[in-house]
């Protein structure tokens, strides 16, 4: 069996042939919520909503993470739609991309959030104060300073994850004297079809309380004057593609709610986490993803897991709202042969982009500037990074249009667990962020500088 290290995705179906084809560089009009953002105009120039990518990159420079705020919107705007029959809140997980700017256009739109850490607690509380009633702390290593910070907060909820948290939890509460409302969440030991550093939902995963003892937790935490057990909390994992795992992890959750139920605890809330995924391997013009269709089968999944219950559900999507909104343009250095092998070696490193190294992820790599000529030769190499490891690579044995010194492309579906994992790694500077909206464009992360890097050394 392959190791981690070198297993791909199932859902992405990485394959070493996969090419950009002759038809997805022929201009793309979107209509409707488009799966992407990007798309070529009449003169072969590369979008993101209205605006150039050659002048972003020009204008700001690169390597260069680019977002559309409309995307974002859009992905909310569905999620509302098809879960608009269920109580619920939608807590986007910050952990995905915590830029402040698209934090701030989230907290507008009315959704809360999912944290993981202090810092993201500050971000959240940076972005939109009022959101702070909107927001869940889950990860299982909470420290009680962290807890301090969201009990004075005023969090809507923490998502404890074992026994010893829920005592820390109730120490701090009583030395603040502020009650602290939480979920359990709960392992459900269900299986999803996913990279195993991103399944969570299994026993011999560190997250969560098995949940045939979650019972008798809830029983501890009732006793305790300033806890107040309110919900159930569940998570199973990341880039799931398929709905039916959601609907079985919410329907042991909803054994446990009435479980408890003739315990006298009254569960208010189920948060059923994030995972819902996107195909990453569809070619720029592929019409094989549709956004609405995905969201409206895990609202069916989830809500009928429910049914029976009156609670308020929490929805945690990360990847599904920003991942698909975001490019990470580079520009092509050299060009260089080893032996049979052919490199594209760009500014952007692993670095900027580890996805690849750490999971051996798919991203789809276009031009920039799409070839006028539809018989444009095309090469199969591997684009590569500056950085000094065998692991800063993009893409392996990739067919790729012919690009030259000086090139710009952009690697898609960049918007999630890309800049938010980005590093100083051989003290390369972080990438500046644009955040695109319609024709507007705002610097929302200027380019780090050594400065930047070297100013808390001593």
């Amino acid at each position: 069996m392959p190791t981690p290290q070198v297993l791909p995705f199932i859902y992405e179906k990485m394959s070493a042939s996969r090419s950009l084809t002759r038809k997805s560089h022929l201009p793309k009009k979107p209509t409707g919520v488009a799966a992407r953002p990007f798309h070529y105009d009449r003169d072969g120039q590369l979008l993101c909503d209205a605006v150039p990518v050659a002048k972003l990159a020009a204008r700001y420079g690169t390597p260069l993470y680019c977002y559309s705020a409309s995307q974002v919107r859009e992905r909310l705007a569905l999620f509302r739609k098809h879960f608009s029959r269920q109580d619920h809140l939608i807590c986007y997980a910050v952990k995905a991309n915590a830029n402040l700017s698209l934090l701030r256009m989230i907290a507008r739109e009315g959704a809360g959030f999912d944290i993981v850490s202090g810092g993201e607690l500050e971000r959240v509380r940076r972005a939109d104060k009022r959101a702070m009633a909107r927001t869940v702390f889950s990860g299982v290593g909470k420290t009680a300073e962290e807890m301090d910070l969201a009990l004075r907060a005023g969090i809507l909820l923490f998502n404890v994850e074992s026994e010893q948290e829920l005592e820390v939890l109730a120490d701090r509460a009583a030395r603040l004297r502020k009650k602290a409302r939480l979920a359990l969440r709960v392992n459900p030991d269900v299986f999803a079809e996913t990279h195993p550093y991103i399944s969570t939902g299994l026993r011999e995963h560190k997250f969560g309380i098995d949940i045939s003892r979650a019972r008798e937790v809830y029983g501890h935490a009732a006793k305790s004057k300033w806890l107040s057990p309110e919900g159930v909390s569940v998570h199973i994992g990341s880039q799931i593609r398929s709905a039916a795992p959601f609907g079985a992890a919410l329907a042991r959750v909803r054994a446990l709610v009435k479980e408890v139920a003739t315990d006298g605890i009254q569960i208010r809330s189920v948060d059923a986490g994030g995972g819902l995924g996107i195909d990453y391997a569809a070619p720029l013009d592929a019409e094989t993803f549709d956004a609405a269709q995905e969201v409206a089968a895990y609202a069916a999944a989830l809500i009928e897991g429910l049914r029976g219950l009156r609670v308020r559900l929490l929805l945690e999507p990360g990847r599904f709202l920003v991942a698909q909104a975001g490019a990470l343009v580079t520009r092509v250095l050299y060009r260089k042969r080893n032996g049979t092998k052919e490199f594209l070696v760009t500014d952007a490193g692993m670095n900027d982009l580890i996805r690849p190294a750490l999971y051996g992820a798919h991203h789809e790599i276009v031009s920039v500037e799409r070839p006028l000529n539809a018989e444009a030769q095309s090469a199969t190499m591997d684009v590569v990074g500056p950085v000094c490891e065998t692991g800063d690579f993009f893409a392996r044995d990739r067919a790729m249009p012919d690009a030259q010194p000086g090139a710009l492309i952009a690697l898609l579906d960049a918007g999630a667990y890309a800049m938010s994992i980005a590093s100083n790694y051989n003290s390369r500077g972080r990438a500046a962020e644009v955040l695109v909206d319609g024709r507007r464009v705002r610097l929302v992360r200027r380019r780090e500088t050594i400065e930047d890097q070297l100013r808390n050394e001593q």
